[in-house]
């Protein structure tokens, strides 16, 4: 971390601080405050206004099945080579039933090779000219949304034939939720490996276990 840690328990200065810990709190139970949380609360504002959005984004996306959530997040974490976010969310994406060859596969082409502070490996391509053949551990779904979020993540601009593929899998809702989720998570990953929380973020997705 590049920055110290707020003291865990938190000492909020106000009792409008106190109330932003409080919620906080709630939203991880039963889990303690995380790395993320106590480099947040440097800002309590910030911490809180993060906290609704990711909570909203975590619990409140019901169109978006745990699976594609977490693969999508699994992708972001992978491009942006967001290894504390793989530490935490790749397990997820398994326990809502990803196999692990599938994570396999997710992880593929994780950012590295193209020199530092550049996205490597082979971006992947879900329709039209350069499609790549959907790996068979993933539904055709999952690999709908691996594709959409490397694309988001890499290149920000989402092609036509990528768009238009996605419209024959999913409603309206489902779409801007599985788009919500991976815009956020470039949020959380881009914070994530700026300030390194979790000082695990260079080490890659075996070392992050």
């Amino acid at each position: 971390m590049r920055i110290p840690y707020v003291a865990n328990p938190p000492s909020p200065a106000t009792a409008e601080e106190a109330a932003i810990v409080s919620r906080i709190q709630a939203r991880r139970a039963p889990r303690p405050l995380q790395p993320l949380d106590l480099a947040l609360l440097h800002s309590p504002p910030v911490a809180d206004g993060w906290n609704a959005f990711l909570g909203a984004v975590r619990t409140q996306t019901a169109s978006v099945p745990a699976d594609l959530r977490e693969i999508a997040i699994s992708r972001v974490a992978v491009v942006n080579r967001a290894w504390y976010e793989w530490m935490h969310h790749a397990p997820l994406a398994e326990q809502a039933g990803v196999s692990k060859r599938a994570m396999e596969e997710v992880v593929k082409g994780d950012g590295q090779g193209e020199g530092e502070g550049q996205r490597g490996g082979t971006p992947l391509v879900l329709a039209g000219e350069g499609k790549q053949e959907r790996p068979e551990d993933l539904t055709e779904k999952q690999w709908a949304v691996v594709c959409y979020a490397d694309e988001m993540t890499r290149n920000v601009q989402v092609r036509d034939e990528t768009f238009a593929r996605l419209r024959e899998l999913f409603g309206e809702r489902e779409i801007v939720e599985i788009t919500a989720t991976v815009a956020c998570y470039n949020c959380v990953s881009r914070f994530l490996v700026a300030l390194d929380v979790g000082e695990r973020n260079g080490l890659g997705p075996d070392a992050a276990h």
